[in-house]
């Protein structure tokens, strides 16, 4: 029996594909447990128009992501705050911290999960810190902090 699978099955396939199982195993366990619905042409059809969609959806986002990359490769962005000898900050900047400025200075809205911050920024002066946008893009933004 034809059928599409509605939820991950292991063993078996993934949400969205179109897989051939023995005809108990689609009407013991997987039709009535709502993981899978039986194949017809026009469900297929339907399937088909969603994947392309959604790799549509994809490839915008991947461009947009790529756009925005190159955008904070070349920003600055400056944070003031208070420190003590020897350039050692009171506090540190965090993650939280960088994002606020990006969005305050350069009206760049970039959640602070993104921000590939081991550490926080303990001191004053230049730093780089790694921004992943996608899967397989990040960016560059240089965060220069002053006392």
């Amino acid at each position: 029996m034809i059928v599409i699978l509605l939820k991950d099955v292991k063993g078996t396939g993934k949400a969205g594909d179109v897989v051939n199982v023995s005809d108990g195993h689609a009407r013991n366990l997987l039709i009535p447990k709502g993981f899978a619905t039986e194949a017809s042409e026009g469900k297929i059809r339907n399937i088909e128009h969603q994947k392309a969609l959604l790799e549509e959806k994809k490839a915008a986002d991947y461009a947009k992501a790529e756009a925005l990359a190159q955008k904070l490769s070349e920003l600055t962005v400056n944070i003031a705050t208070k420190s003590g000898e020897g350039g050692r900050l009171f506090g540190s900047i965090t993650s939280k911290d960088v994002a606020d400025a990006l969005k305050a200075q350069h009206k760049v809205d970039i959640d602070k999960k993104k921000f590939a911050m081991d550490q926080p920024i303990k001191n004053i002066g230049e730093t780089e810190v790694l921004i992943k946008l996608y899967y397989d893009i990040s960016a560059k933004l240089k965060v220069n902090v002053t006392g």
